[in-house]
């Protein structure tokens, strides 16, 4: 099945907190943090997720024509009612047009491009647009220096539509989920089980909070499955692919993947050391940046492979 990337976007809050002052928040020096994390910088938002999902939108759709569905794909919602996606419906001032949410934390957008495959294909929709948009900063949990130094905020938007071309040029799709990791990575607060009004809930359950090297060992060993799974299941190469899009969740995970799964490391999108992890913005931030400079050429084969809270991971093989 045929899905073309039309337009793309995002949004970089103009204010830069370098990692020395990180580490006055977080009581690290700079040192420390580079050396686990790898984020020299992060970007620190002074407006909310919907004005700067809404920006990035507007250069997705700057000359593209308007949507007929709007996906959010974010990881923290604006609030738990309404939706998040009503906002940034408002925000473009797009009346009428339906959105909803696809949340799969870090994945988030991975999914919904997935999901939008699938609507346009049907013939449900014409054109979709994707926007991922998240305020990681303001989760951060001073008494997990290690996750706090990764967090940034960051917007990114893609438009798509059907394919041009008769030939299918979203090659592959894979997804699993492993429930018994689900506690490494959590917001606690929230929701149901620690509910703003039980007096048992703590300020600490509405931080964000996960246990790094879990994660890391569980999910290099899940990644590395998945990759030679790919390549198993298509017709492709490792060294068919112009461009790995991984998940920028640390420098250390991006790594891997020519550490242990041999990519080039010169083919692999890396926005983390200016950016740090912007949750599920991460993955569509990277892909827009590296269209916007030009590294990411029309019929470049990009593959995408990140893991989100659950454990979750999934991969998307696709020509651009």
């Amino acid at each position: 099945m045929s899905i073309q990337i039309i337009g793309s976007g995002f949004y970089l809050p103009p204010y830069i907190e370098n990692s020395k002052t990180t580490g006055r928040i977080i009581r690290k020096n700079e040192d420390w943090i580079i050396s686990k994390t790898g984020v020299k910088e992060r970007r620190i938002s002074k407006i909310d997720v919907d004005k700067m999902g809404a920006i990035a939108a507007e250069k997705a759709l700057n000359g593209n024509g308007s949507p007929d569905l709007i996906i959010n794909a974010s990881g923290v919602p604006k609030q738990t009612i309404p939706d998040t996606s009503v906002f940034f419906q408002k925000e473009l001032g797009l009346k009428s047009i339906p959105c909803f949410s696809i949340h799969g934390t870090c994945l988030s957008f991975l999914i919904a491009l997935n999901n939008a495959r699938s609507l346009i294909n049907t013939n449900v929709y014409e054109r979709i647009l994707i926007i991922s948009s998240d305020r990681g900063s303001l989760g951060r949990n001073p008494k997990e220096p290690e996750s706090a130094a990764l967090l940034g905020d960051a917007a990114a938007a893609i438009l798509v539509e059907k394919g041009k071309s008769d030939s299918n040029n979203f090659h592959y799709w894979k997804m699993n989920t492993w429930s018994n990791d689900a506690a490494l990575t959590e917001v606690r607060g929230g929701g149901t089980f620690k509910h703003p009004l039980d007096p048992n809930t703590k300020i600490e359950d509405n931080l964000f909070t996960m246990d790094g090297p879990a994660v890391y060992k569980s999910a290099r060993k899940k990644a590395y499955r998945m990759v030679l799974e790919t390549f198993k299941n298509t017709k492709f190469n490792k060294e068919d692919i112009d461009w790995l899009i991984p998940h920028q969740a640390s420098l250390k995970a991006i790594n891997a993947y020519s550490e242990y799964g041999n990519f080039d490391m010169n083919k692999i999108i890396n926005i983390v050391p200016t950016t740090g992890n912007c949750v599920a913005a991460s993955m569509p931030l990277a892909l827009a940046t590296a269209i916007h400079d030009g590294r990411i050429q029309r019929g470049d084969l990009l593959y995408f492979i990140g893991t989100g809270a659950g454990l979750s991971m999934a991969c998307a093989l696709l020509t651009y």
